[in-house]
Parts: structure tokens; C-alpha cells; sequence
């Protein structure tokens, strides 16, 4: 009895609220022609319904305010269907209500000028609160429209940091892992593939924010993503997207190790790299991704490489897009020929192949991935074609890249290694790049033959060019890594006697002693590289010098300095870093440097009187 008397009290409490407060504005709506009176009309409706608790609630007289509310949507105005809409879905319509204002919904926000009043009203709560709490496959063409609205606004600055604040994220993945339930024999999967395309389009917006990405790592998007992809691989719409979500992610540490955890992931991607080999814009993509995964994982190199025709796939990736390179070439030289009229930035073929042969470089630095790629003659050709074709004026990463996989392929020695069969060829194609303009290009190919200069043959090469002159005076450049590297080519060659001689007729010696004294402490694997070249150089002194001139005195103050216990470690280091220094002095260069001082001093007749600038 007083649920009865409290329902009709209620009812008796609405009725006076609708008289007195709704009908006004109804009837105001009906009689109005202005669009900002109605606007205006609109907005206190919104308030009334609010004030009464009418909003989302079931009342005698709500079809006939939907009926009002609707006739209005016919004037075409977007800022009085925005006002519509709004008070539309907090009445939490249903049915046939519900997709023709979640259409309205669609028809404002496709416009980008309707941006600022949609910041400034609640629409964007209301449709979200439609994806929350509407059943998928009861109102799918409604969540449809519902979810093309949304991503209409991430376009929008303002109105996608408002989406995080909100929790759409969350919301959003949720939505998707219904969608990945209805398995491919649903009456329904293939409509909701649309929807798919509209979510994973706003996804991939909101990974622009940090905040965004965070929630992306914590709820598990990675996995999730991964199921769609698997499940629409047919659906070229879906998978553009889902693949420009995970290269936007994959930049980022945290992300990219859950991808890489994801181990379907890697089927997936090659799947879609021979389903779609000409399509440049998603074969791009994926290569980045699948280079940030290989970035610094050894695990995800080794699970890549392990996959069924993995290396193949890059390798037909390869021969599309470098024969689509020569096209473009053989037009640029039919139209004149002249290299200025030539693209500045690497065209999509380029682009592609960059990052082709970035993924190889980094699969190469596993040990057994490595060492296989090695062997590997396809791939080894592959990148030696680039440096037939491609000069560094041409495209210069492209080129660099190419030495950089030959370097790391070139530290196996392995049965039928690929490269060692090309090793004559490979050094002639360096030889461009040792002169070209490029110093990136130069230091690649010094660190190229650093390697290769392990065998006699190119040793011979390295003479017969006169590439030696070339090492010695990369000495001068006042950069470790450019020295380090020159060093281990003239190291190498100080193994054969009969090429020592060199060292001192071309001022070698001295630049060495340079290098010692610039770098010292501060890289104790250059001064051991050093240290060790001067050993091999002095393997037949008779005296100390005959053998260094000029530069004795100050070697034997140098080494002894560099062997004093007493000196200071480089305390702008880590820890973790100078102990290692600490460890490769000790155990590395200490040895050689003690060796070598005796030796100079055993064949020195007096003590040194130079000074030199202490550390």
C-alpha cells in the first residue's frame, strides 16, 4: 500500500512539474522560428528535465516531448540538432530513438566547424555512456554511428584529452573485446568489422597522449589488438589501423615489450607483409614495427627469424621495392637525368628499403641469427646491390644502412660465410663511400674494413689502394669513434711484417701517439687498440728510436702516466660504467701497455726529458 501511495504521489509531483515547468518550453518550441531563441529554448528544457529528474526516467508524457524534440531535427542547423541530441540521449532513448539520434550525433561531429560548441556542451559524456551501456549485437548500427561521432571528435585536441579524462580508453578496449567474441561464423561479425574500423581509428589518435599510452600498456592493449588483427586479416581498413596504433606504440619501451610478448604477433605481421606486398603505406609500418621490436630484444630477433619463411618475406620485400627504386631512377634519368631534380627526402621505395634493411641489422646481432644471415648469399647480395646502385648523394641513410648490416654480418666467421666470398667486391663498393662527402658514410666503411681486414686479401687491397693514408689520417679527426675505428684497420694490418713499415713513412706513429695522449683514460678500449698496434708495429725494433723518432720520449711518459694506480678514475660516468672501465684497464689494456713500455725501455739508452700536459 505505500509503494501504491508513494508511486502516485510521485506521479501527482510530476504532473504539476510538467504543467508548470516542461509545457511552457514545449510549446515555446513549437511557436519559435528563431534558432537562437530555440537554442536557447533547448537549453532551458535541458535544465528543467534536470531540476525534475526527469532525464532517463520513464514518464507519462515523454513520447510526447521526443515527438516535439524530433520535429525540430528537420531545421538545418547544427547547433540546435547539438541541443536536440544532447537532451535526446540523457532522456536514454532506445529502438529506432536511439540510432536516429546517434545518426544526429554523427551528421554534427563529421563537421570539424562544429568543434568549439560541442567542447562547450555534454555530448561527448552522453555518447560514451551509449558505448558503456548498449547491448552490441541489439543496437550495432546505433553504436555504429555512436562510435564514428567519437571518432569524428579525437580530431579535435581539446575533445580528445577530455576522452582520457573520461575514461575512454578503458571503454573503448572493452567495446573491442566484445567485437572479438563474435567468432567469423556470426550473422553479425562481418557488420561489425565497420565498427571496428571506427574504434581503432579513434585509438589510434588517442595514442598520441602520454596519459592515453599508459593506460594502453596497463589494460592490456597489445593482446587485444593482436586478436582483432588475426580475426579481420581480410579487413585492409581494420588492419591500417590496428598497424598505426602499434607504430605509434612500439616507439616507446613499455609498449613494445608487450607487443613483443604478444608471440602471435610476428605470424600476424608476416601474413599481412604478403597479403598486402605492394600497399607501401601498411608494408612501411609494419617494418617499423618489427625493427622496434627487434630493436633491443634478443628474444623477439630469435622468435622472428624462427618463423616460417620470415627471412624470405623481407627478402621478396626487398626485390618489390628495390625494383620499384630502378623504375623510379630509369624516369628521373628519361626526364634528364640530372640528380638535383631528384626527390630530397627517400622516396616510398627508399623509405621501405631503409627500414628493410634496418630490420636486417638488427636480427643480425643475435649470434645464431647472425651468424645465419651471414651464410645467407640472397641477403648478402641484396645489400651489396644497394651499394652498386645508390651513392650516398642519392640517398645516404639507404647506404648507410647497407654498411651498417654488411659490418654486423661481417663479425661471423663462419663456414660459406657470404660475405667472405664478396669480400674484394664488397671493399671496391667501400671505396666509394670512403670518399664520398659523407662522414657517416666514411666512418661505416672504416668500421667495414676493420673487419675485413682480418684477411690477407684485403690487407692487399688496403695497400694497393693506398687505403692506408686514408686510416692514418682519419687519426686526426679528434673523434673516438672515428679513431677506434681507423686503429683496428691499422692494427690488422701491422699482423703482416712487410706492411709495418708504412706507420712511420706516413706520420702514422705520431697521430697515434696523439690519439693516446687526446684520449687516454678517457676510452681505455681506443688506448689498448693503440697500445697494440705499436706492439705489432715494433715486433722487430732494434732500437726504440728507429722505431718511433721523435715520439719516444713522450710514449714512454704517456704509458707510464696511463699505468699509475693513482690515477683518476672519470667520475661524470655511472657507476655501473666505471667499473668497467675500471675492469677493462686492469684485465685489457694494462697488459699490452706494460709489455710495450718494457719493450721501449729495454731498447731505449736514456731517460725521457719531455713533458707532456698531465691528465
Amino acid at each position: 500500500g505505500l509503494e501504491n501511495e508513494t508511486r502516485i504521489n510521485e506521479s501527482e509531483e510530476e504532473e504539476i512539474f510538467w504543467h508548470i515547468k516542461i509545457l511552457p518550453i514545449l510549446r515555446e518550441l513549437e511557436k519559435e522560428d528563431s534558432i537562437e531563441n530555440l537554442c536557447l529554448a533547448c537549453t532551458k528544457l535541458y535544465q528543467a528535465l534536470n531540476e525534475g529528474s526527469m532525464l532517463g526516467k520513464i514518464f507519462e508524457r515523454r513520447s510526447v516531448l521526443l515527438k516535439t524534440l524530433y520535429k525540430l531535427v528537420d531545421i538545418n542547423s547544427d547547433p540546435l540538432c547539438l541541443k536536440l541530441a544532447k537532451i535526446i540521449l540523457a532522456m536514454k532513448v532506445d529502438g529506432k530513438n536511439l540510432l536516429s539520434v546517434c545518426k544526429l550525433a554523427f551528421k554534427i561531429c563529421r563537421n570539424e566547424k562544429n568543434d568549439y560548441i560541442i567542447q562547450n556542451d555534454r555530448l561527448l559524456d552522453y555518447l560514451l555512456e551509449v558505448l558503456r551501456t548498449e547491448d552490441l549485437e541489439k543496437n550495432s548500427e546505433a553504436l555504429l554511428y555512436c562510435m564514428g561521432a567519437i571518432k569524428f571528435m579525437s580530431g579535435n585536441a581539446v575533445l580528445l584529452n577530455e576522452m582520457v579524462d573520461k575514461g575512454a580508453v578503458e571503454m573503448l578496449l572493452q567495446l573491442m573485446k566484445q567485437i572479438n567474441n563474435i567468432k567469423e561464423n556470426d550473422v553479425y561479425f562481418s557488420s561489425l568489422g565497420h565498427l571496428l574500423v571506427q574504434l581503432t581509428a579513434t585509438l589510434r589518435n588517442l595514442a598520441d597522449l602520454p596519459p592515453a599510452r599508459c593506460q594502453l600498456v596497463c589494460t592490456g592493449a597489445a593482446s587485444e589488438l593482436c586478436v582483432a588483427l588475426e580475426q579481420r586479416m581480410n579487413d585492409k581498413d581494420v588492419c591500417t589501423y590496428i598497424v598505426r596504433i602499434f607504430s605509434k606504440l612500439s616507439s616507446y619501451g613499455d609498449f613494445c615489450a608487450a607487443l613483443a610478448d604478444c608471440s602471435r604477433c610476428y605470424v600476424l605481421f608476416l601474413a599481412l607483409l604478403n597479403k598486402h606486398q605492394k600497399q607501401q603505406d601498411l608494408v612501411i609500418r609494419i617494418i617499423f614495427i618489427l625493427g622496434n621490436l627487434t630493436a633491443k630484444n634478443n628474444q623477439a630477433r630469435e622468435q622472428f627469424f624462427k618463423e616460417k619463411g620470415s627471412i624470405n618475406t623481407l627478402v621478396s620485400l626487398f626485390q618489390t621495392y628495390h625494383e620499384l627504386d630502378l623504375n623510379a631512377q630509369k624516369w628521373y634519368h628519361e626526364r634528364g637525368g640530372e640528380r638535383k631534380k631528384y626527390p630530397k627526402h627517400p622516396s616510398e621505395a627508399e623509405d621501405v628499403l631503409i627500414k628493410l634493411i634496418r630490420m636486417l641489422a638488427n636480427l643480425s646481432v643475435h649470434p645464431s641469427v647472425g651468424a645465419a644471415l651471414a651464410a645467407a648469399h640472397h641477403v648478402v647480395e641484396l645489400l651489396v646491390t644497394v651499394l652498386e646502385y645508390k651513392s650516398v648523394d642519392d640517398c645516404e641513410e639507404l647506404v648507410i644502412n647497407a654498411a651498417t648490416t654488411i659490418n654486423n654480418l661481417s663479425y661471423y666467421k663462419v663456414k660459406s660465410s657470404a660475405v667472405e666470398d664478396k669480400k674484394l667486391h664488397i671493399a671496391e663498393m667501400l671505396l666509394k663511400l670512403l670518399m664520398s662527402n659523407s662522414m657517416d658514410g666514411v666512418v661505416e666503411a672504416v668500421r667495414v674494413f676493420g673487419n675485413l681486414s682480418q684477411y690477407h686479401e684485403i690487407c692487399d687491397f688496403i695497400m694497393q689502394k693506398k687505403i692506408y693514408r686514408f686510416m692514418i689520417a682519419l687519426l686526426d679527426a679528434k673523434n673516438q669513434d672515428v679513431c677506434f675505428s681507423a686503429c683496428g684497420v691499422l692494427l690488422n694490418l701491422t699482423v703482416d711484417k712487410d706492411k709495418r713499415v708504412f706507420l712511420m713513412e706516413e706520420g702514422g706513429i705520431g697521430k697515434l701517439v696523439d690519439c693516446l695522449q687526446d684520449f687516454g683514460p678517457a676510452d681505455w678500449q681506443l688506448a689498448c687498440l693503440i697500445c697494440k698496434t705499436l706492439w705489432n708495429y715494433s715486433d722487430n725494433i732494434t732500437s726504440a728510436a728507429s722505431s718511433f723518432g721523435e715520439y719516444t720520449d713522450t710514449l714512454l711518459v704517456l704509458l707510464t702516466s696511463l699505468l699509475d694506480e693513482e690515477l683518476v678514475s672519470d667520475y661524470s660516468l655511472d657507476r655501473d660504467l666505471r667499473d668497467y672501465h675500471k675492469l677493462y684497464r686492469e684485465t685489457e689494456f694494462k697488459p699490452v701497455a706494460e709489455k710495450l713500455l718494457d719493450r721501449i725501455q729495454s731498447h731505449h739508452s736514456f731517460l725521457p726529458t719531455v713533458t707532456v700536459t698531465p691528465f
